[in-house]
């Protein structure tokens, strides 16, 4: 079973034209399911009937994966099962009849604006590290781009003199974002007296390639996703904040701060790269809470104050 991932994921990208990120997610949910596969003794895709799929998904439930996690999965399988046939490695599809776990709709992770500055702040600017975490944090913030197109991005991806970054998207769909002024100022203090102390001499023309990563590790390679996970995890917990902090929330909190701040739908749609306009409303629906509170909250006759007021007039 193993033997067809890697042609399969080369299929992925070079007919389906998706982005870095999904085909690792693609790989690694085919590379779970065939390890499975071998523990139960399924060597050829002709072996895997239905009653093995739903087993699997039961595991996955079991180790507490998520709703959207367990639909991914079945999604990649079936993707998988189509790629086989369509080679002629199989002439069965053991996912056609597999039902989708209910996915529950969940409120996005936000952030204050307070905790926001303290998230940026955190970072230590005595460091190349902390510098280029600063960088990377303020870039994130300013532009709500995902964090693979924040690890994918090249030093001349970064215009921080016409202050806009060029990000690739998913599925190959370009697009440009503008930064703010304290963004593109971090960045480009990092790329010019921080970012060469990460570069590391390299032989190979890969690896020089590799050097034109506008965000290094320290062996001076592109940082991946798992080590910006890290990073973020780290300053959310030395900035004192109790929520779950995982990179997509600095996504999520630039889409509600900008819509609170009175930005237009379509605008912010183009800017995070959404494909339909309802993903983008969600942060809408959230941001028209958000100021309904501070509304009660602050507003002389907002209903916080209202009941009690109108107690003192009895």
């Amino acid at each position: 079973m193993k033997m067809y991932i890697q042609p399969f994921v080369r299929y992925m990208e070079e007919e389906k034209g998706l982005s870095r990120s999904t085909l690792e997610a693609y790989h690694r949910d085919i590379q779970q399911f065939a390890e499975f596969a071998e523990t139960c003794g399924l060597e050829q895709p002709d072996n895997v009937q239905r009653s093995h799929l739903v087993l699997y998904l039961g595991r996955l439930k079991e180790q507490g994966k998520a709703a959207a996690t367990i639909s991914r999965s079945v999604a990649s399988i079936r993707s998988f099962f189509h790629f086989l046939i369509r080679e002629g490695i199989t002439g069965q599809d053991p996912s056609v009849l597999l039902e989708l776990p209910k996915a529950t709709k969940k409120k996005p992770s936000v952030l204050t604006q307070d905790e926001i500055e303290r998230l940026l702040s955190a970072p230590d600017m005595t460091t190349p590290q902390g510098v280029r975490d600063k960088a990377m944090l303020e870039l994130l913030y300013a532009t709500g781009i995902r964090v693979s197109e924040l690890i994918a991005l090249n030093v001349r991806d970064v215009r921080t003199d016409l202050r806009f970054v060029h990000c690739g998207g998913e599925a190959g769909k370009e697009r440009v974002v503008p930064i703010s002024r304290e963004a593109a100022q971090w960045a480009q203090t990092y790329i010019d007296e921080q970012r060469p102390s990460l570069l590391r001499p390299m032989q190979d023309e890969e690896a020089q390639a590799e050097q034109e990563a506008l965000f290094l590790n320290v062996s001076g390679q592109r940082l991946s996703r798992q080590g910006f996970w890290k990073i973020i995890k780290k300053y959310g917990q030395e900035a004192g904040i109790n929520e779950d902090i995982t990179p997509h929330t600095l996504r999520h909190s630039f889409a509600v701060h900008m819509l609170e701040g009175g930005a237009d739908l379509r605008s912010v749609q183009e800017m995070l790269g959404h494909a339909d306009l309802s993903t983008t409303q969600v942060y809408a629906q959230t941001a028209r809470r958000n100021m309904k509170e501070v509304y009660e909250k602050h507003h002389p006759h907002g209903s916080s104050r209202t009941s009690h007021e109108s107690k003192e007039h009895r």
